[in-house]
């Protein structure tokens, strides 16, 4: 693996049956991952979208370990944790954070953030508590907030100060890599620039490495160095984040940018955007049914992430030139 990689995925597959009846048959699975290759440099940033229900979420918490995938490979600078035990896991978790979608439900409402923060600090054997105070002040003044209200609790927040407070605790362990998934969804459009400004100049500051999740296309493409488009638990593009933005290769992800609202213009959804099928058993493309281009074989023949130039990739093999 390039030493430049921090992390790199290789077939990954998640599948969940689906059970039915008296005595709960199993009658299909949901390919919630289904085969996702994925790779991520040092110091930068990988944009993961697609619509709601496409595995996004899944495949981060794949990747953290969160859940344990049903076959593939997942490699963390260099090691492969793909099967290694929950115990050795413990000092690899200490460089791979996330941080949620909901601020709100990821603070335990009954603890101070001096707690909430310096738990990670108690971990990675910071006992004194005095020096885990001055430490949960340093992060709380580094993601904007007051030293001084180190003893509130998450109540007394807005959320976008909370979701400073999730990211001040990621930070707490000192991580390399964090999955931030849907980070700002939740948030204020206003309040969504900040905190967006905040982690890329932390990630300037720490030379951190980012996993990023979202549905909104203008935000992955303002945060993200590189772009992952799924669909139904497949990457079906992958590339520069300039390249897949100006030249869009796969009809899923014109359909994705063409339903983006533009100032000055009327809003139409092109095409109803959608995750349903996945229990399927079909081999060939994901988009299928839903495709302007798409031929028989597209049914039938398997299909792989091709390169059709210089780090751009597509899962398409009926692409016409544009």
């Amino acid at each position: 693996m390039s030493s430049d990689i921090i992390l790199k995925v290789e077939g990954l597959k998640k599948y969940f049956p689906i059970s039915r009846g008296l005595f709960r048959s199993k009658v299909g699975v949901i390919k919630a991952v289904d085969g996702v290759d994925l790779w991520i440099r040092k110091g930068k940033t990988l944009g993961l979208v697609g619509e709601s229900g496409c595995g996004k979420s899944t495949t981060s918490r794949l990747i953290l370990r969160l859940i344990d995938p049903d076959s593939g490979k997942i490699i963390f600078d260099g090691k492969d944790i793909t099967k290694i035990s929950q115990n050795d896991l413990r000092p690899i978790r200490q460089k791979m954070q996330i941080i949620f979608q909901d601020p709100f439900s990821s603070l335990n409402p009954r603890m101070s953030i001096e707690d909430a923060i310096g738990e990670g600090l108690r971990v990675i054997g910071i006992r004194d508590r005095s020096e885990r105070r001055e430490r949960v002040r340093e992060l709380l003044n580094m993601v904007g907030l007051s030293p001084a209200t180190i003893d509130n609790y998450p109540h007394q927040f807005s959320g976008g100060q909370r979701q400073r407070i999730v990211i001040a605790r990621a930070l707490s362990v000192n991580p390399s890599f964090i999955v931030c998934d849907e980070p700002v969804s939740a948030l204020d459009v206003s309040i969504q620039a900040q905190i967006l400004n905040l982690l890329k100049e932390l990630q300037e500051r720490f030379s951190l490495s980012y996993l990023f999740i979202s549905h909104d296309l203008n935000v992955v493409g303002y945060m993200s160095d590189e772009v992952a488009v799924m669909y139904r638990g497949k990457i079906v593009e992958y590339g520069n984040s300039r390249s897949v933005y100006s030249n869009p290769l796969h009809p899923y992800t014109r359909l994705l940018l063409s339903s983006v609202p533009k100032i000055g213009q009327d809003y139409q959804l092109q095409d109803r955007l959608d995750s349903h099928g996945r229990y399927s058993n079909q081999n060939g493309c994901p988009f299928f049914s839903r495709c302007p281009i798409s031929k028989d074989i597209c049914k039938k023949e398997k299909i792989e992430l091709k390169e059709v130039e210089a780090g751009h990739k597509v899962r398409c093999i009926t692409l016409k030139p544009i």
